[in-house]
């Protein structure tokens, strides 16, 4: 299953949260973690990776916090999660490990290379400022088909609403 890490999720949390109110004030890491009922201290190492990366910027003092560093229709939630997780995989070898007991007869790597290019793209086309709920590009909808385990427990659903 694809997924994204716990720290991936409070990175986009708070890069939203600070999206949110165009011109306010530099947030603190207390401040994001108290709304969101994140540790601080786990808030706090995300927003410092945040600012390793370049997507935030941090101040001292009295009025200091975090900001983006960049508007955020400029920041690609692509950007933000290869900040916290490194880049998109969806198997070993699409990390530039190319060699497993299956390489050579694995006639399934190039294919899965090519849908992971296409999920990439998507979520470089996706910013914070659309997920901050701002303008930007909206996609039309995608049909998605159900997996196997969704179709065979709504047709349990469907069977057990039977009189």
């Amino acid at each position: 299953m694809l997924r994204l890490s716990k720290k991936t999720d409070y990175a986009l949390m708070a890069m939203k949260h600070l999206a949110s109110e165009p011109g306010r004030r530099a947030a603190s890491a207390r401040e994001i973690a108290e709304t969101y009922d994140i540790p601080v201290e786990l808030m706090a190492k995300v927003l410092t990776q945040l600012v390793r990366s370049g997507l935030l910027t941090s101040h001292q003092g009295i009025h200091g916090g975090y900001e983006l560093a960049r508007s955020p229709a400029a920041t690609s939630v692509a950007a933000v999660i290869e900040a916290m997780d490194g880049p998109l995989t969806l198997t070993a070898c699409t990390q530039g490990d190319d060699w497993c007991d299956q390489f050579s007869k694995c006639n399934v790597r190039d294919p899965l290379h090519h849908i992971r290019d296409r999920i990439a793209a998507i979520l470089a086309e996706c910013s914070i400022s659309e997920i901050a709920g701002g303008p930007g590009p909206s996609a039309p909808p995608v049909k998605v088909m159900p997996s196997p385990a969704v179709r065979r427990a709504s047709a349990l659903s469907a069977a057990s609403r039977e009189p």
